[in-house]
C-alpha cells in the first residue's frame, strides 16, 4: 500500500492509529467510527517510518499512552489511538502482563513465550489456571487548550491449557481456553469470532461508551 502524505491530512479530523497492523486498524475504525464518524483513521505505519517509542511504563495504560503520544509527536496530528495488551495469569501473580510479547527475552518470539508459560504452569492444578487477556485502549486529543485523554479497558477470561492447539491467532492464543466458548482455544477462532469477544473489542466498546 502506498504511503499517505501527512500534509494532505486534516489534523482536526484525522485519527492516527499507533500500529502498522492493517487488521487492528480495521477493527479500531469499525468500532470508534460509529461515534467518530466525521474522522478518518490512518495507521501510523502508512504515514512513514518512525522509531518505536520505549514502552517503559508500569501498566497497560502507561504503555498505551506512551504509544499514542509518540504517534502525535511523530506526525503532528491532533488525535491518536493506541492500545496495549497482554496475558495476565493469576497463578503467576499477573505475569507475563505488560511483558507478554517479550517474556522469554526476545520480542515477539511466540514459541519461546509459550514454552516458558507451559513450564511455569506445569504443576498448577486445573482450578488455579485462570487467566485473562487484557487490553487498554487510549485516545489522546490535543488542541490549543491542552491534551485530553480517554481510556477504555477490556478483558477476555479463560484458563491456561496444558498443550498448544489451533493455528489461528498469535501469541498465547493456542494455550488459552476461552470461558466464553467452552472447549475452544483462542487460536481456533475465525477472525470475526475472535473480534466479537476479544479483550481489544471490549476495551474499544468501553472507550466508545465514554465518547457517546
Amino acid at each position: 500500500m502506498a504511503q499517505i502524505d501527512i500534509s494532505t491530512l486534516d489534523p482536526a479530523t484525522t485519527v492516527v492509529v499507533a500500529t502498522g497492523n492493517a487488521h487492528k486498524l480495521t477493527e479500531i475504525e469499525a468500532i470508534l467510527g460509529q461515534i467518530m464518524d466525521e474522522c478518518r483513521f490512518v495507521a501510523l505505519g502508512d504515514l512513514g517510518s518512525f522509531d518505536d517509542p520505549e514502552e517503559n511504563g508500569e501498566t497497560f495504560y502507561d504503555n498505551a499512552l506512551i504509544k499514542a503520544q509518540a504517534a502525535l509527536g511523530a506526525t503532528g496530528l491532533h488525535m491518536a489511538v493506541a492500545d496495549d495488551s497482554g496475558l495476565c495469569v493469576d497463578a503467576l501473580g499477573g505475569d507475563p502482563g505488560i511483558h507478554s510479547a517479550r517474556w522469554a527475552g526476545e520480542h515477539g518470539n511466540d514459541a519461546a513465550n509459550n514454552e516458558k508459560l507451559l513450564i511455569q504452569m506445569a504443576d498448577v492444578p486445573d482450578d488455579q489456571r485462570t487467566a485473562r487477556f487484557h487490553s487498554t485502549v487510549v485516545l489522546v486529543t490535543r488542541d490549543e487548550d491542552g491534551e485530553e485523554i480517554l481510556a477504555g479497558n477490556g478483558d477476555c477470561e479463560g484458563t491456561i491449557a496444558y498443550d498448544l492447539r489451533g493455528t489461528n491467532g498469535f501469541g498465547y492464543d493456542p494455550l488459552f481456553d476461552l470461558a466464553d466458548i467452552p472447549g475452544k482455544r483462542m487460536a481456533e477462532l475465525e477472525p470475526e469470532e475472535k473480534n466479537a469477544i476479544s479483550h481489544r473489542r471490549r476495551a474499544l466498546d468501553d472507550l466508545v461508551s465514554k465518547l457517546g
